[in-house]
Parts: C-alpha cells; structure tokens; sequence
C-alpha cells in the first residue's frame, strides 16, 4: 500500500475500512495484514508521544472481522514488545476508561469498531489517558504505517485477558445508585421499573443484564440484546427510522415506562417514553440539558449545527442556559466544550443531533450508556415525586416538519465547488424578503424563513468526508418545509453540478 491507500482508511478521529467481501463495489482495504502494520504503527507511536508501561488494553463490537482483525492488530503490537490486555467483546467508553484505571496500568487502549456502519466494514478507535484520537493523530498513525519500517530490539510482549466490560458495569451501577440516593431501596433504585433496551445486536446488551438487572429494574421485552455482527434484525443505530421504529413499538407492546437504544460501540444513545415517542435528536439534548442546568445554572450546552430554533429557545429562554450551536462532528463539539472551559467559560456538555454526548463530569467521554444513566438518575428521582422523565420537556417547541436533503456534488474539487455555493447563496440571501441570515454560524449557511407561508429555517453545508451538501429544513407550519426547499432549489439552479 502506498501512502494514499493508508489515507483512504481515515475516517475523521478514526479508522474505517472495508474488511470483507459481500457488498458489490466494495472493495476489502482493511485486512489482517493492514491491521498488523496498524499495531506495530500504534507501538511507534506511542513510543513518541507518551511515556508509562508499554502496555495496551483493546476490545472489540461483534463484527465478522473483529477476531482475525484483532488477533493480527495484536500480534503487531506484542512483536513490538508491547503487552496486550485483550478484553474481548466491549463497548468504546469502556475501552477509553481503561486508561485512567490503575488496575490495568496502560497507556494506550483500542477499540475495533465501526459503528453503525454495514456488517462488513470495521475499525479502529485510539486512546490515551488524555482522551481519544484527533484528526491529526489518525494522520500520523498512517503516516507511520506507510513508511513500512519497523524494528525492536525488545522481547516479545505478552497477551493476557480480562473481562472489563464487567467493571465498567459495576461503575455505572455505583454512579447511578449514588446519584438516585433511594430512602426506600439504595441498592436497587430502579425496583419496580419496567425498562426495555434494544442492543440491535452490537455490543450495548450488557447494559440490561450487567446494570438494569442488579438496580431492580425489569428488563423483560428486551430485544436484540445477544451480539450477532450480521446485524439480523436491524442496523444498530439510534439515528435509523427501521431501527427506532422498532424499538417503539415494542415499548407499546410490552407497556414499558422506558426505552433505551444504543449504536454498535455504545457511544451513542436515544430513549423511547412510556407511549412509544422517540426521544432522540433535539429532544434527547432538551431532556439532557434540563438535568445539566439545573445542576450547574447558566452553562453553554454545545451542540451541533443542525439544531432547531425550539432547542435554542428552551435552552435559553425556558431553561436558563447558553446554547452554543457549532459544527458537526462529536470531536468538535466536545473539543470546543472542552475550549470553552479552558477559556473560564463553564460548559458541562457537549452533545450531537446523533446521540453522542460527552459530559463534563465523566471526563468528556462520548458515552452513551453514561448519557442514559445519568438520565436514569433523574427518573428515579422524579418517580419518587410521582413525575415522569419526559415532563422536564413539555415545554420544548417542537417544529411541524423537518427534513434532510442530501445534494450531490458533481466536481472534480467538490470542496472548492461546494465553497462556490455557499458563496453564491449568501449573496443571493440578501435579496429575498423574510430571509436573514443566521449569526454567528460556525458551518455552512444558515437562514432564518420568516414569510408568513414558510415559519422556518434551513442550513445548507459540506459534508465531512463525502461530496455531498446536507440540507436541514425545519418549519412551524404544515407544508412550510416544501415552500422553503422549493424556493432554495430555484435559487440554486445557476450551480449545474449541483444535484438534488
């Protein structure tokens, strides 16, 4: 492979790659071999960036490729003389938790996963004790993996197992029972509770048997909870209609008072209430927000850019908080929270429409099981006072429609091209009457529709990785979300690259 072909399988933060045949036109760039040259990458840089035992700790979601991919990954560190502590089936949060427990001394964790992502793709994830991975981190890692040059004089290091996903279980269980604080039963403040998960057979099934189980609740109805990396029932992803259609439904059916759904990797999060309505996107940021502010008043509550009008209004306006909307990416919302702090500005959480969610308390891990036991927490509480959960957002505005488009860039520079359409929007803004422009606005463009017929907004922007523009669309008013999108499109037809 030459330095290139390394670079195609950087994913932001991360590594993604097609690791096996299946899917026509996709081609397998992620193979045992790669993933060899990975780890003895990962040794190097280690080595050069931080200091401690040389030691590993890695896990993995249940994909196909996850064994052979991690038993070549490991191979490739232990001939670099660095120890491996295999810890077998996990979640990312707690493979990241590894690195701040003194238990297992390490100074450096993995996690081979790649999310929501089809059965036959894989990845990788890294960590150090000062949290994961950033763009330029991954950029390097490749850098050394392209160079092919590795030696060690060190003997071989050793491979040694431990189930960690079992301590990371029993944490949450302390900080739950700690936090609900029960008179009536510390031990299981959940007693009594019907909640019902949905693991959509990645990595997320130990949360009901290893948490809600020994806090008293009752999980029965719970599906999906065995990890299966051909994904049978549906994709494991908290953002898929299928995905949380289905899990709604059997909240219904078995008249739960809670649903919980997670991703692949459990980093991510959304809740289902007692009559089968999805609390993800802006509502799961409004519930997590009304716990955050009322414990710590007047902080900034990050988001991404793609946020509605009624979140900012009851973030502000109801709750009493600063809403900073900034751009997508779970790695730029919490490095800009973390920003803010460091900055004498107080900010205890950042958050995506997606359910990531990392929190200041939890060392601005992206933590979706985190996310939901801390909302756990207050349900328990708010059950003791005869209240529900989903009470603390009565109040959030919510829009009428909503709706993503996705316009393809057809541009050798898709970036340059799609810099042209912002460029040529903007200019053309100032001359529809009703139409102003959002600020500040940290991605893309983003205009305010105050005709009496449209009562919305929408933010059209570059994709992260791919040539493609997303356009979010919201209205007040049925019909608003047509008016607006079909104005935008008339606007944009001097851009003949530019499909919808």
């Amino acid at each position: 492979m030459n330095i290139s072909d390394w670079k195609k399988l950087q994913n932001g933060s991360d590594i993604r790659g097609v690791a096996m045949e299946g899917i026509a036109g996709e081609q397998v760039n992620l193979t045992a071999e790669v993933a060899g040259i990975l780890g003895r990458s990962l040794a190097k840089w280690l080595d050069a960036n931080t200091e401690g035992p040389r030691r590993v700790a890695i896990g993995r979601d249940p994909r196909l490729s996850g064994q052979e991919l991690m038993k070549a990954f490991t191979g490739g560190l232990t001939s670099m003389g660095y120890d491996v502590i295999d810890c077998g089936l996990a979640s990312t949060p707690a493979m990241f938790m590894t690195t701040t427990d003194p238990k297992l001394n390490v100074k450096g964790a993995v996690m081979m996963t790649a999310s929501h992502l089809p059965w036959n793709r894989n990845g990788l994830k890294f960590f150090t004790a000062g949290g994961g991975f950033d763009r330029d981190d991954i950029s390097k890692l490749l850098k050394i993996a392209g160079t092919g040059k590795f030696t060690s004089e060190r003997d071989t290091g050793k491979l040694s197992k431990y189930n960690y996903i079992s301590d990371y279980a029993d944490h949450l269980c302390d900080i739950i029972r700690k936090g609900a604080n029960s008179a009536v039963n510390y031990e299981k403040p959940l007693n009594g509770t019907k909640i019902l998960v949905d693991a959509g057979n990645g990595a997320g099934g130990f949360f009901a048997e290893k948490i809600l189980v020994p806090l008293g609740a009752d999980i029965s109805g719970s599906q999906f909870l065995d990890p299966d990396g051909h994904f049978p029932n549906h994709v494991p992803n908290p953002e898929d209609r299928e995905a949380m259609d289905s899990v709604c439904r059997a909240v219904l059916k078995e008249k739960a008072e809670l649903g919980i759904i997670f991703d692949t990797d459990v980093d991510r999060a959304a809740l289902v209430d007692s009559e089968g309505n999805a609390i993800n996107r802006n509502e799961l940021i409004a519930l997590i927000s009304s716990v955050i502010l009322n414990k710590h008043p007047g902080s900034v509550i990050v988001t991404d850019s793609i946020t509605s009008t009624g979140l900012k209004w009851f973030i502000e306006e109801h709750l009493g908080g600063v809403h900073h909307r900034f751009k997508r990416g779970y790695k730029n919302v919490i490095n800009e929270s973390i920003r803010l702090n460091e900055e004498g500005r107080e900010s205890w959480l950042a958050i995506e429409t997606s359910g990531h969610a990392a929190l200041k308390e939890n060392m601005f891990l992206d933590d979706g099981a985190f996310l939901v036991a801390r909302l756990l927490i207050q349900m328990a509480r708010m059950k003791q006072e005869g209240k529900t959960l989903v009470s603390l957002i009565d109040k959030l505005q919510r829009p009428a429609e909503e709706k993503e488009f996705r316009l393809s860039i057809h541009a050798e520079d898709f970036t340059g091209y799609g810099k042209q359409v912002l460029e040529g929007l903007e200019a053309m803004i100032h001359d529809q009457p009703g139409w102003t422009i959002e600020k500040p606005n940290y991605e893309g463009i983003r205009v305010n529709c105050n005709k009496e017929d449209e009562k919305g907004w929408f933010l059209l922007r570059m994709s992260l990785h791919d040539p493609v523009m997303p356009l979010n669309v919201e209205s007040s008013l049925p019909g608003g979300v047509g008016k607006i999108s079909e104005k935008l499109k008339k606007l944009l037809e001097g851009f003949g690259r530019l499909k919808w």
